[in-house]
């Protein structure tokens, strides 16, 4: 399956064939040089959006900050989930970033944001409230992740609709979009506060909350591992995406899908944006794909010595810091060739 139509999902995590033309709202992860997107001009002057988005940006500026954090948030966790894949969710700097999605980033990042009190708009959800059946109080302030989700949908999937239903890959890329928010909604998590005398627990007060964003990223990498590829069929009516393999049990809404098989991503491809693997690290001793024969593509690889500084003789000193010696040792280093 190919990693750029899950991190569409990446939302979790990514990716179908990548287009030197297409623009992408991720790229607002790489304005690190704006520091607030506070006014209306600064969204016009936003790379990767479509005319609609630059409208939502204008209405919501408030919340453009988080979708800024999302689309960083998700592409760390995608390089981090790949990073030892051929395709470590990289790309040319001179194209725009990867898939067009990754909407968990941007439903975590906005509902965060309203449960924090950043946004004017939102603010923790008050629908969970009284007594929960296990007999605990709801309380505190839980993750009002039904706008997270709600933002997300409008801002994100807009590309996607404005295709039209016949687009095979929109599709594609909005089921996996949502099959990215449900990632987060299914691993929702209630957390507790006891009170009572000396630390007893005579009364628990819970809240809602989302999951940390790492476990968000493995069931997403676990769904791209198990992705089915699918493709476009008339159902009645309309168009929808069905497996190749009649063999296949039918998706469901929590699974990642694609449409065609990925490239092995061996060699760079400026014109989609693949980096290959040449000068990548590699593990000389893995048999798995971060090992130096697949990695590498069968083409070999270096080795140096190279000097790494670690801390040493680590001692306690009363009170209360650690003092650590700075030593060097030589260590073999492979790359791909």
């Amino acid at each position: 399956m190919s990693p750029r139509s899950c991190l569409r999902s990446l939302r979790l995590l990514v990716f179908a064939v990548f287009s030197a033309a297409a623009s992408n709202w991720l790229y607002l992860a790489k304005l690190s040089s704006v520091g607030s997107i506070s006014e209306e001009e600064t969204c016009e002057k936003l790379k990767g959006l479509i005319q609609r988005q630059v409208q939502m940006c204008k209405r919501n500026l408030e919340v453009m900050d988080s979708v800024r954090r999302g689309a960083q948030l998700a592409i760390e966790e995608c390089q981090y989930q790949f990073r030892n894949r051929r395709w470590n969710c990289s790309t040319l700097d001179s194209l725009p970033v990867f898939g067009k999605v990754v909407t968990q980033g941007v439903a975590f990042a906005v509902t965060r944001a309203c449960s924090s009190g950043e946004l004017e708009k939102c603010g923790c959800d008050r629908t969970v409230h009284g007594v929960s059946p296990q007999g605990f109080q709801w309380s505190g302030c839980s993750d009002n992740i039904a706008y997270g989700v709600a933002f997300s949908q409008s801002f994100v999937d807009v590309r996607e609709r404005s295709k039209g239903a016949s687009s095979s890959r929109a599709l594609m890329n909005l089921h996996n979009n949502e099959a990215g928010r449900k990632a987060i909604l299914t691993h929702m998590r209630v957390e507790c506060k006891c009170h009572g005398v000396s630390g007893s627990c005579e009364v628990k007060t819970c809240w809602r909350a989302v999951p940390p964003f790492r476990q968000v990223g493995h069931a997403l990498k676990e769904k791209f591992d198990g992705a089915t590829e699918v493709e476009p069929r008339r159902v009645g009516s309309s168009r929808a995406l069905v497996p190749r393999n009649a063999q296949f049990k039918p998706h469901t809404d929590e699974d990642l899908v694609y449409l065609e098989p990925s490239p092995d991503f061996c060699e760079q491809d400026v014109r989609s944006g693949v980096l290959g693997t040449r000068g990548r690290t590699c593990n000389k001793t893995s048999k798995a794909i971060d090992g130096c024969e697949l990695l590498c593509c069968g083409r070999g690889f270096h080795t140096a010595q190279v000097e790494l500084a670690e801390r040493c003789s680590c001692k306690f000193h009363w009170c209360c810091f650690v003092k650590c010696r700075q030593c060097q040792r030589l260590v073999e280093l492979h790359t791909c060739r």
